[in-house]
């Protein structure tokens, strides 16, 4: 039986990777840091039989000792190094935290495997951010990075050091280049969550607008489901590489935000420019859509459109859920959730 450790395994990728890997037969830990109420996050979503099955280690990625001392414990065959300050908006408000825990937290994983349990495959959350503000697109493996977050520059650190470990020690680190993916178990402070729990709401007759931020950001939106078993056969190869995950198809949030209304019968009209703008339900004129500065980012990154062909030619990988289906899936798991339908 394969033993894999999930660093970061409360969050949404670790919720369909624990799945995915149950279901293959591997014996599964987790590392989850310590909370007051215990909390196990998405875990908690898991049907029993499977969260019986994972082993928990409460501790924190920043403590070295700890992570030391687990992974030697543990000695997995493979690590899916997940754990990090994803949320591009939160990096600029707090820029120490998040290089604190993407930085120093990934330098102590890829030591404690290189010190400590060389023949263990890791795999590293690399990230679209990386890309930045690019001029041109598609972006693949050979696209150079340019990134314009303290998010992205603390993934871009753990990219090269995943990088340079893996050629100067000869270990099999890989590193996933994923551009946005989602899913109904997504965390409510990101946009695409943000839009299919207001919808749900205003579905039971919320009358308050949604407000959001820069309408014509473009993105790379697939589903995370799909995109973790991208990750597994990354560790299944005989030789380790970096690879872009993503779906080839580019949306705007204006238009997530037109089929997540869609999945509700409702048709969105847009008027005014930037802040101004407004979207009204077409047969009655209701605001459901505003604007605020509030939700723009300092700097913008917009134009992301991944390439995938490396993991289609390699892995064998595609992504199998389409846009629209995506939307639905999050809307319609939003509607039957008790909490916002209060």
């Amino acid at each position: 039986m394969k033993r894999a450790l999930i660093t970061g395994i409360t969050g949404q990728d670790g919720y369909f990777l624990s799945k995915l890997l149950l279901s293959k037969g591997y014996e599964v830990s987790g590392i989850i840091r310590r909370n007051s109420s215990m909390h196990q996050g998405t875990l908690e979503k898991l049907d029993p039989k499977e969260r019986k099955q994972i082993k928990i280690y409460y501790g924190d990625i920043t403590d070295n000792n700890f992570i030391v001392s687990t992974i030697e414990k543990i000695k997995p065959d493979e690590i899916y190094h997940l754990a990090a300050q994803s949320f591009v908006g939160y990096s600029f408000e707090n820029p120490t935290f998040t290089y604190h825990n993407n930085i120093m937290g990934t330098l102590n994983v890829l030591n404690a495997v290189k010190e400590k349990s060389k023949n263990t495959k890791l795999y590293f959350a690399a990230t679209s951010e990386l890309f930045g503000k690019v001029a041109n697109a598609p972006q693949n493996e050979e696209t150079p990075f340019m990134p314009n977050s303290p998010y992205a520059i603390s993934k871009l650190a753990g990219y090269w050091t995943a990088k340079s470990y893996r050629e100067a020690y000869n270990l099999f680190f890989c590193n996933g280049i994923l551009f946005n993916h989602e899913s109904e178990v997504r965390g409510p402070e990101f946009v695409t969550r943000k839009i299919s729990m207001k919808v749900a709401k205003i579905n039971n007759r919320d009358n308050e607008p949604l407000i959001l931020g820069n309408l014509n950001s473009r993105k790379d939106w697939g589903y995370a489901k799909d995109f973790v078993e991208g990750m597994h056969l990354m560790l299944q190869q005989e030789k380790p590489d970096d690879f872009v995950l993503a779906t080839g198809e580019q949306h705007t949030v204006r238009e997530f935000v037109e089929e997540a209304f869609k999945c509700i019968d409702k048709e969105i009209i847009w008027e005014g420019e930037g802040v101004n703008e407004i979207g009204k339900e077409k047969d009655n004129n209701k605001i459901l859509v505003k604007v605020s500065k509030e939700f723009f980012r300092p700097i913008e990154a917009e134009n992301f459109l991944g390439d995938y062909s490396k993991a289609k030619r390699v892995l064998g990988w595609k992504p199998k859920t389409k846009f629209k289906d995506l939307v639905k899936i999050m809307v319609e798991n939003d509607i039957n959730e008790p909490k916002n339908n209060e």
